[in-house]
């Protein structure tokens, strides 16, 4: 017998997190991960915004490592797109890493 849920998958609840990611802010992988129950999950929340793309309205370039690092910048068009999208948003990064990250990290934990 097949079993049908309707229940969300992670993937689809990791990109319900990253919707709520205010303009201007970013969070870190392994605090979805921890939001969502699974405190060890961040690299499976690595591969949800891998498998991001073409989802428009998921806004993964506010996705970084726990230190601010653009870690999946190579998963975006161009050279330096991810970097761009966060500059638009006032975001200064500088050798690939967001400065004055703890200034502009939202933790969904304390938000949500």
């Amino acid at each position: 017998m097949t079993r049908t849920t309707t229940e969300p998958n992670f993937f689809d609840r990791v990109y319900a997190v990253v919707r709520l990611i205010p303009y201007g802010k970013v969070t870190s992988y392994g605090a979805i991960a921890k939001y969502l129950g699974a405190a060890k999950s961040a690299r499976m929340v690595g591969w949800a915004m891998n498998a991001a793309h073409g989802l428009e309205d998921v806004p993964a370039h506010r996705v970084v490592n726990r230190i601010g690092v653009l870690t999946g910048k190579h998963h975006f068009e161009g050279t330096n797109l991810m970097q761009q999208l966060l500059e638009n948003e006032g975001i200064i990064v500088i050798d690939h890493q967001i400065q004055n990250f703890k200034t502009v990290f939202w933790d969904p934990m304390r938000e949500l």
